[in-house]
């Protein structure tokens, strides 16, 4: 049975499907899997176990009887805790948001409609805020990689239980880089959706039982397979995906290799990674051809500050809001007398971005989304860094006193956490995180393909015949503690 976690959700349906398994034995595998690992990663943070057993044996039934049954039916798998689940309301690391009664989140809904067993929640930074997962309510989780380090963030609960084979598919959600991040500091895939590809509804924040429709914000899978992607995605977001598909056609594929942009910083080992794999890409067939940034990224910088800070505004208390506008006139005078666009100055702009300055940020996105169509003209899709650095320390300090080191000893500001996911979330592109390899000391380097508006079965594909080529998962070494049967239930 532990053979069988180790293989991805499409084989485990296989599985389910010929009966060489149950649902229900499946079910108790990854329980006792997470038991075994939780201590040392803590990913699966609150866990409905009657509910999930009673809904395992009831599809267990319907299988023996030879009824139709869903796409997922009987899979174990868990979601992110800023999605509500039935009986597991989205926490966002508060525990004022922990006891309330919950629908089921739409995303969520579509996955118990094609007979997933969700079982589990996994850990967020507090309101999906951060590149790191910790919060109050449930601590700190760690890589499986390695337990000093962050296994990124917001989902970042949801990549470490992956990669540790806790569960087979996730649900997160990815703002700025949430899906994205996680996966790389992990090794393992996501897929950031074409923005309104599936619908919010039910994730936290904005506050619970809100039907506002958040700009950037997008719901998708993460997997230890490309195949598992679209098959999660074309589940959750209930529309014309095909659960199932060929890969692409690699050979023949052009590939813009993006990793130059002044105004981003690139760790020299994780461009090291990412250079290796593009020549691995060309060996296998594929043309890959060295771009300038494909947008004029200090401008797209600026008008997705404007854009996100807008959003994390409303999201902020009111005292501290109204704080920070009385600072506007301050923060104005600074940026004019160049101050830095990851300053405090620049954020309080951000956060309180007047309608109007909205609207010209979002002109902005509009323009660059425009010329960019012209480079999706000469190629498939766009090859670039997900994260300036690897997986780094936990780093627990306010913001603004945190900062990323290089291999190098160069040093970044920890907002360039923003820098290379910002291309596909500003202008609304899928992209696709793939493992592209592990770095000189040991730590997964992810890359993210980025396509145009609606690509997302194109890009899948793409990714599916990168995985079956060139590379894929690799899984993190196990320790004595994963082997063991000594950890508590979260």
């Amino acid at each position: 049975m532990e053979g069988l976690l180790e293989r991805d959700a499409s084989h485990q349906i296989a599985a389910l499907n010929a009966r060489r398994v149950s649902s229900v034995e499946l079910l108790k595998a990854a329980l006792a899997h997470h038991e075994q690992t939780h201590a040392r990663l803590n990913a699966v943070v609150a866990v409905d176990l009657d509910r999930a057993l009673d809904r395992a044996r009831a599809i267990d039934d319907l299988r023996n009887r030879g009824e139709a049954v869903g796409l997922l039916a009987g899979l174990p798998m868990t979601v992110k805790d800023t999605l509500d689940v039935v009986g597991m309301p989205a926490s966002s690391g508060l525990a004022a948001l922990r006891r309330r009664q919950a629908q089921d989140a739409s995303a969520v809904a579509n996955a118990k409609a094609a007979g997933a067993v969700i079982w589990g929640k996994t850990n967020t930074p507090v309101m999906a805020g951060d590149w790191q997962t910790f919060n109050a309510l449930y601590g700190t989780t760690n890589n499986p990689w390695d337990v000093a380090r962050t296994p990124g963030g917001s989902s970042g609960g949801a990549a470490a239980a992956l990669a540790a084979r806790v569960t087979a598919l996730e649900i997160g959600s990815d703002i700025g880089g949430s899906l994205r991040i996680p996966a790389s500091f992990c090794g393992v895939f996501s897929h950031k959706p074409t923005w309104g590809l599936v619908d919010q509804h039910g994730h936290v924040p904005p506050s619970p039982g809100s039907w506002s429709v958040r700009d950037l914000n997008v719901i998708g899978p993460l997997a230890r397979t490309a195949r598992d992607l679209r098959l999660l995605l074309a589940v959750i977001e209930d529309g014309p995906l095909a659960p199932k598909a060929p890969a692409g056609e690699l050979k023949g594929a052009r590939i813009a290799l993006w990793l130059d942009e002044p105004s981003f910083g690139l760790d020299p080992q994780v461009r090291a990674v990412l250079e290796s794999f593009a020549a691995e890409l060309v060996d296998a067939g594929a043309e890959v051809t060295p771009i300038a940034s494909p947008a004029h990224m200090p401008t797209l910088m600026a008008a997705y500050q404007t854009l996100l800070g807008g959003i994390i505004g409303e999201d902020m208390p009111d005292a501290m809001v109204r704080n920070m506008t009385r600072l506007r006139g301050w923060a104005r005078w600074s940026m004019n007398r160049g101050a830095a666009p990851t300053s405090m100055a620049a954020m309080t702009l951000a956060y309180t971005a007047t309608h109007r300055e909205w609207l010209a940020a979002d002109a902005v996105r509009n323009r660059l989304r425009h010329e960019i169509a012209g480079v999706f003209e000469g190629f498939d899709a766009i090859l670039a860094p997900t994260a300036p650095v690897t997986a780094f320390p936990h780093d627990h300090r306010p913001f603004a006193r945190r900062r990323l080191l290089q291999s190098d000893g160069a040093v970044l500001p920890y907002a360039s956490m923003l820098n290379w996911i910002s291309l596909a979330t500003a202008l609304h592109l899928p992209a696709t995180a793939i493992p592209a390899g592990l770095s000189e000391s040991g730590l997964p380097v992810g890359a993210q393909l980025i396509g145009p508006l609606s690509s997302d079965a194109r890009l899948l594909a793409l990714a599916q015949a990168i995985e079956e080529n060139v590379s894929g998962f690799i899984p993190p070494p196990l320790t004595p503690q994963d082997t063991g049967s000594s950890a508590s239930r979260a």
